[in-house]
Order: C-alpha cells, then sequence, then structure tokens
C-alpha cells in the first residue's frame, strides 16, 4: 500500500489556528459506516447521536508546557522540547538550534535559572540530557515551559495568530511536507490561551507533548448532559509522543515503524469495559490514542480488555480487525499521517476519502484546532 494513497489537497485557510469559540460548539461530522451517510452537525449534539450504556473511553493525559528556551555558551538561542523522563532521571529530548549543534559534555543555560547538559545525540535533532536545576523539572516546565503547539499553528511575537499560507509542497507547513523529518512544534509564542486550550478539561496525568485533539471538544456541561442520558465515561492514559505525530516517509506505508508510547489501563476503567461488554453496550473510543490504548490491550489478551501498562508501538493501517472498539471520534488528521490511516482502517478507506471531500467542501476547521467527525 502507497503512503500516497492517504494523500488530499487541503485549502491552507482551512487549517484551524484558533480553537473553537466554546468547545463543544465544534462541527462534528457524522459518518455511518453501515449505510455510508453523511451527516452535518456540532459537537454539543453528541448525546443525541449517542445510546444509554454506551461508554465513552478517554485519555487523561496532560500536555507538559515542553518547549524551553536557552541559550549555548557561545550565546547562540536554542530550543529543547522535551519527550520523556528516563530510569535513571535524564530526559530524551529535541534540540533545535539555529547553528551547529554544541559537541557532548556543553552545558545549556536555560529559562528559570536551570541548566542541561548534552549526553548524547543522535539523529534529527534528538538528545539526551540531564538537568541541574532549582525546581524539580515539571515545575520547571509549568512555572517556565511553553506549550508544544503543532507547527501548522502559527502565532506572531505577540502572541496573536499568523495566517498559514502555502503555494506548494516545498512552501507547505513543516507537518505538511513528505520529507519533513519530525514534526517540531511552533517556534512562535503560544497565545496565553493555549496553555487552556491546547489541553482537554480532563487531563490529569503529565506526560505528553501534544494533546489527544478529539478530547478537546468536551465541557463539563457536556459530560452532565451525557451523564444523564445513560452514557458513560472511563479512563486511558497514553502520552502522546513521537510515535502518534512522525510523518510516515517510507513510500510503501507498511514499511513504516511507529516510536513506542507509555500507556495505561486502570483497574476501574477495566471494570468499567467489562459491564458495558456484558451489557450490550458500545464503547466509543475518544481519539485514535485511545483506540491504540484498547486494542493494544486486546491484541494481548485475546480480546480481553484488562488493567494493563506498558509502551505501544501499534500501527493501524488498513486492513484491520478492531477487536475492541465500536465507534470513534476523531478530528480531521493530516495527509499521509499514521492517524489518518487508522480511521481509514476504522471506517474504510474510500468512505474516509468521500468524508474527507465532504468535510473540504462544507469548510470544516482541520487538525488539532479544527472539528471532529463521529464514525458509527
Amino acid at each position: 500500500m502507497l503512503t500516497n494513497e492517504f494523500n488530499y489537497e487541503l485549502p491552507p485557510e482551512l487549517i484551524a489556528q484558533e480553537p473553537a469559540a466554546q468547545r463543544d460548539s465544534a462541527r462534528l461530522l457524522v459518518v455511518r459506516r453501515a449505510t455510508g451517510a453523511l451527516e452535518h452537525r456540532r459537537f454539543a449534539d453528541l448525546p443525541d447521536l449517542l445510546a444509554p450504556g454506551d461508554l465513552l473511553v478517554l485519555n487523561d493525559t496532560r500536555v507538559l508546557s515542553a518547549r524551553l528556551l536557552g541559550h549555548k555558551p557561545s550565546g547562540g538561542k536554542i530550543e529543547l522540547l522535551l519527550l520523556e523522563e528516563c530510569d535513571d532521571g535524564t530526559w530524551e529530548a529535541l534540540l533545535r538550534t539555529g547553528s551547529k549543534r554544541p559537541p557532548l559534555g556543553t552545558t545549556l543555560d536555560l529559562a528559570g535559572g536551570a541548566r542541561a547538559t548534552l549526553l548524547t545525540a543522535g539523529e534529527k535533532g534528538r538528545v539526551t540530557v540531564r538537568f541541574a536545576s532549582p525546581l524539580p523539572v515539571l515545575d520547571l516546565l509549568e512555572q517556565y515551559g511553553l506549550p508544544p503547539l503543532p507547527p501548522y499553528i502559527k502565532r506572531d511575537k505577540g502572541g496573536g495568530q499568523q495566517r498559514a499560507e502555502h503555494t506548494s509542497p516545498d512552501t507547505r507547513p513543516p507537518s505538511l511536507a513528505p520529507s519533513t523529518p519530525l514534526p517540531l512544534p511552533s517556534t512562535m509564542p503560544a497565545d496565553s490561551a493555549d496553555r487552556e486550550r491546547y489541553q482537554t478539561v480532563y487531563a490529569r496525568t503529565a506526560g505528553a507533548i501534544a494533546a489527544p485533539t478529539a478530547g478537546l471538544h468536551f465541557t463539563p456541561e457536556l459530560f452532565q448532559t451525557l451523564a444523564g442520558r445513560g452514557i458513560g465515561r472511563a479512563f486511558v492514559t497514553l502520552h502522546v509522543g513521537l510515535g502518534t505525530f512522525r510523518p510516515v516517509t517510507a513510500e510503501r506505508a507498511e514499511d513504516h515503524r511507529m516510536e513506542a508510547e507509555r500507556y495505561t489501563l486502570p483497574p476501574e476503567t477495566a471494570t468499567q469495559l467489562a459491564a458495558t461488554r456484558r451489557a450490550g453496550g458500545r464503547i466509543i473510543a475518544v481519539g485514535s490514542t485511545s483506540t491504540r490504548t484498547l486494542e493494544t490491550i486486546a491484541a494481548a489478551h485475546d480480546g480481553a480488555l484488562c488493567a494493563s501498562s506498558g509502551r505501544t508501538a501499534l500501527y493501524i493501517l488498513p486492513p484491520y480487525r478492531f477487536r475492541a472498539v465500536d465507534a470513534l471520534i476523531t478530528n480531521f488528521h493530516l495527509p499521509m499521517s499514521t492517524l489518518l490511516m487508522l480511521v481509514s482502517a476504522f471506517a474504510g478507506t474510500e468512505l474516509i476519502r468521500r468524508a474527507y471531500a465532504e468535510a473540504i467542501r462544507e469548510r470544516y476547521r482541520f487538525f488539532s484546532y479544527g472539528d471532529a467527525m463521529l464514525i458509527l
């Protein structure tokens, strides 16, 4: 299967540069797999589209303000995007520098009086660093870090929005260019509102470098309405990392390899999932990360959804037999991405092509801050 089969042309003005005025006011394209019907709704209509006994499974990962600015001993500016803490207390990170990468052993001066020493260096800016900081690293990020906005969200130096424009494949936003090795966040400052809106209202377990964007549309009031209709919710954790958003650069989609990401399905969620199945309710995955968590566990336990934790590099592309998920809530994804491949595997490639074409015709908003899709 060629990666280019998952390509499509998107007018640049449809790339959402800011969230909807209200989280649940986003548009919702309903895709019915059995009939191929498409229906245009609002996300606030979700309670009318689900049934009593259904269970929403949401990813409660919390996005780290993972970007730290600083400079080299020479004074040159640098940026560290922290990826994950290692068992020995060091951190994996991506280093962005405007000039030559400093040699191993160099100590970088960072915001908040922190310093980071380069221990190892790999390809594409990947490094390991050890911190010396007056604050624990997570507190340092909370106080001095910047949200890791995707590169197609542009902010000017005052924190406002800047239109994303492209006229050819060579000038597309970095995440849209097939030749881009890794999707680094925007170098523009984040708006203060991004600290709230690039985070789900139920985020609680810190560790992600990108938001599980399908969940951005939920509000406490919507959850209350859903509960009143007998629609439950349960939580898993998958810390969104490079595995989710690394572009597929291989010519054949099957040749791509996912990077592993950490997940947890707690005992209380396993109990809720088992009860839902016994009662004949549907398991509604909110986002690709919840889907991959559930399908990873189901594949490892002969279809059972038991309490579990570990790392998953599950790569879902057509054809794939889903064993855990009955319906899916998702955003509109980048061309030739693993996310678009997962959605195509769930609904069918031709139906998703038609749905995306319809969304473009109807001027839906795309990507992280964009509109949503419900696949039933």
